[in-house]
Parts: structure tokens; C-alpha cells; sequence
């Protein structure tokens, strides 16, 4: 069964919002992109798909935008490849190589798990909560970036269980950002 992965940059006090002063740097985008190649496939949410597709498609000339960094691009050439799962209610019929999943979630994540592979990872805010929820992350990976956002979504907000989980790697960036690789021990209903 391939694993699923729960990945995000998180600010010191847990916000989790893209706009929180969360800037990537050369470092952070190679490490990214290296998740990102290692996925099988991804799973977004509806507002977390258009968020990305929106900053990392690429653009119908064929040309990365003038805005973007020479070192964003292999990212932005890695998750434009990658295969994307929606889950959606609204979005009926989803491009940017991706495919719908429909009816039932944990019984279609489970699906996914349960075909060959590396793995699989998912992004955001809401659709994590629910998988976390499920109890179907088989590994949080937070980068936890030395900002103090003070508002914004914080991680896993909501989430009906508590999930006790053991650390299994970790990794210092030159920026300060820590990166901290859990897997759940248990889970307790709370």
C-alpha cells in the first residue's frame, strides 16, 4: 500500500496560509521539488487545485512567466507533470492533468493507497483535515518556517481527534525553516 503524505509550510505559531510571509527560497523549492518528483500523484481540494494551478501551470505558450525565479522552475515543471486527484462537489471536470474523485472519500483514498507506487501527497488546508480525520495520513511533513503570522487558517483547525505522532526525521534549513517528518503512533478519539 503506498503511503499518503501530509505536506505544508507552517508559520512558528501554525498558520498555514500561502499569503503568511511564507516566501520560498532556493533551498525550500529544491526540497519541494523533490517531493514533488517522488509523488505518484497528488491530491488537492478544489481551492488548493486552482490555487496551484494558477501559479505553477504552465502557461499555454510553453514560456515560464518573466516572474518567476530560474530556480522555481524545476518545481513549477514538476508539479505542472505530476498527476492530480480533485475532490470536488463543484468543480465537474477538472484539466491540468488531473481527474475528478468522486462519491465516497475515504473509500476512494483508499483506492488510491491501495495501487502500486512510491506514494501519494496531499496539500492544503481542508482536504487534510478531513483525510487526518479518517486517520488515512500515513506521514505529516511540516515545514515550519521562523514567521510569526499572528492570523490566517492555522493546521488542522477543527480536527476531531487527537493523533498522537512520533518524529522520524528532521532536517534544518540555512533560512532558520525547520523541517519536521512525523508518522501517526496512534490515534485518539477526543
Amino acid at each position: 500500500m503506498r503511503p499518503l503524505r501530509y505536506s505544508i509550510n507552517v508559520t512558528l505559531d501554525g498558520c498555514c496560509h500561502h499569503e503568511a510571509g511564507i516566501a520560498p527560497d532556493e533551498e525550500s523549492m529544491a526540497y519541494w521539488t523533490a517531493q514533488m518528483r517522488r509523488a505518484d500523484a497528488l491530491l488537492f481540494g478544489r481551492a488548493t487545485y486552482e490555487m496551484m494551478a494558477s501559479a505553477w501551470r504552465r502557461p499555454a505558450s510553453g514560456a515560464w512567466p518573466d516572474r518567476m525565479e530560474t530556480w522555481e522552475t524545476p518545481f513549477a515543471d514538476a508539479i505542472d507533470r505530476a498527476r492530480k486527484h480533485v475532490v470536488s462537489r463543484t468543480l465537474s471536470d477538472p484539466d491540468w492533468n488531473a481527474e475528478p474523485i468522486r462519491g465516497d472519500l475515504e473509500t476512494a483514498v483508499r483506492r488510491l493507497k491501495r495501487q502500486p507506487g512510491e506514494g501519494l501527497w496531499v496539500g492544503g488546508v481542508t482536504l487534510p483535515l478531513a483525510l487526518a480525520d479518517l486517520g488515512l495520513i500515513d506521514e505529516y511533513e511540516f515545514l515550519v518556517q521562523p514567521v510569526l503570522a499572528g492570523h490566517g487558517p492555522t493546521l488542522l483547525a477543527g480536527l476531531h481527534r487527537r493523533i498522537r505522532l512520533e518524529l522520524v526525521g528532521r532536517r534544518e534549513f540555512r533560512s532558520g525553516a525547520m523541517l519536521l517528518r512525523y508518522r501517526p503512533v496512534d490515534a485518539v478519539t477526543g
